[in-house]
This record gives structure tokens, C-alpha cells and sequence, in this order.
């Protein structure tokens, strides 16, 4: 049951218990540098979510998401503890349509769950994810960015 269940709210992809994190850099056409785009199992958390809104039948309202400049990520991206930014708008201006996650660690894992959308309190993501990274794995990609 687990499985149809996770089937349907990924439009119809399955997600592995523990997730593969990763990041990619874009060039953003408006900002003029790059940003960068949470990967989980290779896939950018920006299609995650369009699939996910397509489902739930919430795209003709939403806004498009994008990755974050270095000042959106600031000095600590990405990091467990609390709700963070983890997508921004495409426009470059993350607060526009910013996504967000709660953030925590659990022993050897890293965990998103709890996806909000500030500007449109109605929506709901439960549902979406949560997705479960190997803590190691995902404080050395971190790193990497800097």
C-alpha cells in the first residue's frame, strides 16, 4: 500500500527509502550567475515539484520554482535544524515564490519533509516527500558548495 500510495503522489515515479542528494548549478539568463538546484536521485527538486503539482492539480495557479543565488543559500545552505529555503523563484528573486522544508537530522540521516509555499498558505504538500538522505553523503555534497 505504502508504495501505490508514494506512486500517486509522485505521479506515478518511486522513490527509494533512503534518497540520493545531490546539487547542480544552472546559469540563471536574468541574474547572470549560477544557482544551485537540490538534486534527490538525480532528479532537480524543481521537476519533483511540478510533478507533484500537476497531480494535485494545483499548477494553474502556482508559480514556477527555481534555484537559489549565493545570497538566497547564505553562509549556511541547506543546513538541519529548522525550515529553510530549498527552491526560489525562476524570476531570481527567491522570496517571489520561495518553496521551503524543514531541515533535521536523525542519526546517520538528513530529512525534508513539511514543504510549505509562504505566498500560498492554502496549498498543501503533505504528501510530498518526505525524502531521506545519507547524512554523510549529503554534508559532503553541502560542502562542496561552499
Amino acid at each position: 500500500m505504502e508504495e501505490k500510495q508514494q506512486r500517486a503522489q509522485t505521479g506515478g515515479i518511486t522513490l527509494r527509502r533512503v534518497n540520493e542528494f545531490g546539487l547542480a548549478t544552472e546559469w540563471h539568463e536574468i541574474w547572470h550567475e549560477n544557482v544551485a538546484v537540490p538534486l534527490v536521485d538525480g532528479t532537480p527538486l524543481t521537476e519533483w515539484v511540478d510533478i507533484f503539482e500537476t497531480v494535485r492539480d494545483m499548477r494553474p495557479a502556482g508559480g514556477m520554482y527555481g534555484g537559489l543565488t549565493a545570497v538566497d543559500r547564505g553562509d549556511k545552505p541547506f543546513q538541519p535544524g529548522k525550515s529553510q529555503l530549498v527552491l526560489g523563484c525562476s524570476c531570481g528573486h527567491a522570496d517571489c515564490w520561495p518553496l521551503y522544508a524543514r531541515i533535521i537530522a536523525h542519526g546517520d540521516m538528513v530529512v525534508w519533509d513539511e514543504f510549505r509555499q509562504p505566498r500560498r498558505r492554502e496549498r498543501d504538500y503533505i504528501g510530498f516527500g518526505p525524502y531521506r538522505f545519507d547524512r554523510a553523503r549529503y554534508e559532503a555534497v553541502v560542502a562542496e558548495l561552499g
